[in-house]
């Protein structure tokens, strides 16, 4: 039994989004036990706070009745382990929706956290509501959490709320499960609910693998000896095929050069997959589900601090060269997204500046060519893309850049 869980990696991504204060953090470790805020320092800088990420496991006690049979540790009589998650805990302040969105396309499912003792929607429910759309979630299960602070009648009250907030959307009739996550109730509830609404997708293994970096880090301690020294880790999500320690990779864009008078280039970096690993299992190989840690041959200054997030790794050879200019058939909201008051998205203008996210990658660029649902779009930073990939574009707004609309690529005109 042990050994068999021993060797499972998580096999899908659950994003728990919602509004700040809400409970996500609390809610991920009351599901794994792990507490996903590791960077609190980093507050000061919003722009810099990080996606926190914890694995759990799903496991399920034939000699008990429903909901008490499904449990997150095999402390029961006769516990079948079902699957392992990894929980994607996503920022909830609006400055940071480019943070999300880069994380939310990690996300195969997404448990939207609603406190019972606020109205709803909130600015950040409604938000990140819109972003889990954007970037094509299907499966969602709804927590209303804090049942523990208010009373019946405030909950049934903030109930019909949740019910009224995704009445007509793609979402209409995805569960609501009240929790409190601080003393764990319903804890069971929710994670039946989890195994019910919220399948692992179909994953194409045979393709050339591709993954999207949202972290990266050098795990030397200073004063290491250069013998001992450990090359640069990433860390994301493949998205297809499967990766295996020995492969030869290259990510890009990679990093930035000075070239001649002509100004900034990226190199692609080259390097080989040294370690596999998912929380503190190490694998010989990965497949898509579960945020991994890969540990490669590179110079580890080129990793730290999240150097290399926004880049794309894929075996050698198989990438697409980075491109500056995109054209994107694109569709604006009605709203302004994460803003207190409800403001009316302006249509976009040419010559006009944006922000675009693909994958994890966030890059400014100007409007070259505009008409009423395409765009051509000049990249101060190129990006790996492709077509039929979904793109964020966010415009500034009152001084914070904000979610707008969204578009798929359709080519590129370089």
């Amino acid at each position: 039994m042990s050994n068999q869980k021993e060797k499972r990696q998580p096999e899908v991504n659950i994003g728990v989004v919602g509004h700040v204060d809400h409970g996500k953090t609390t809610l991920v470790q009351a599901l794994t036990g792990i507490w996903t805020a590791r960077h609190s320092e980093e507050l000061k800088r919003a722009m810099t706070i990080k996606l926190g990420y914890a694995d759990g496991d799903i496991y399920e006690c034939e000699d008990l009745p429903p909901p008490d049979r499904f449990k997150t540790e095999p402390n029961c009589g006769k516990p079948i382990y079902k699957r392992s998650v990894s929980y994607v805990d996503a920022p909830g302040h609006e400055v940071l929706m480019a943070t999300m969105l880069s994380g939310a396309a990690l996300m195969d499912g997404a448990i939207l956290v609603i406190a019972a003792n606020e109205p709803c929607p909130q600015p950040q429910t409604r938000e990140h509501f819109a972003a889990l759309e954007i970037v094509g979630v299907k499966h969602l299960v709804v927590v209303q959490n804090k049942v523990d602070v208010v009373t019946k009648e405030q909950a049934l009250k903030n109930y019909e709320q949740i019910k009224k907030f995704l009445e007509g959307t793609w979402a209409e009739n995805a569960p609501i499960i009240p929790v409190s996550a601080l003393h764990k109730v319903n804890i069971d509830a929710l994670v039946m609910a989890i195994e019910k609404y919220i399948p692992t997708p179909e994953r194409n293994l045979s393709a050339d693998p591709l993954m999207f970096i949202v972290r990266s880090f050098d795990v030397n301690k200073p004063g290491t000896s250069p013998n001992e020294l450990v090359g640069g880790i990433v860390g994301g999500s493949l998205l297809r095929g499967i990766l295996r320690v020995g492969d030869e990779i290259e990510i890009k864009p990679g990093i930035k050069v000075i070239k001649g008078k002509t100004g900034e280039a990226y190199e692609p970096l080259t390097s080989e997959v040294t370690s596999i690993r998912f929380g503190t299992r190490e694998f010989k190989e990965a497949r898509p589900g579960g945020l991994v840690a890969i540990g490669t041959k590179l110079d580890p200054s080129l990793t730290k601090a999240d150097k290399l997030v926004g880049n794309v790794l894929g075996k050698a050879g198989t990438l697409p060269d980075p491109s500056y200019d995109l054209t994107i058939e694109y569709k604006l909201m009605e709203r302004v997204i994460g803003t207190k008051e409800l403001l009316r998205v302006r249509p976009l203008m040419k010559g006009e500046r944006i922000m675009i996210t693909a994958g994890s990658a966030v890059s400014l660029g100007l409007i070259t060519k505009l008409s009423k649902d395409v765009l051509e779009v000049r990249l101060r930073k190129p990006v790996v893309a492709w077509e039929g990939m979904r793109v964020a574009i966010s415009r500034q707004v009152l001084g914070r850049w904000r979610l707008v609309g969204w578009g798929v690529i359709k080519g590129f005109t370089e």
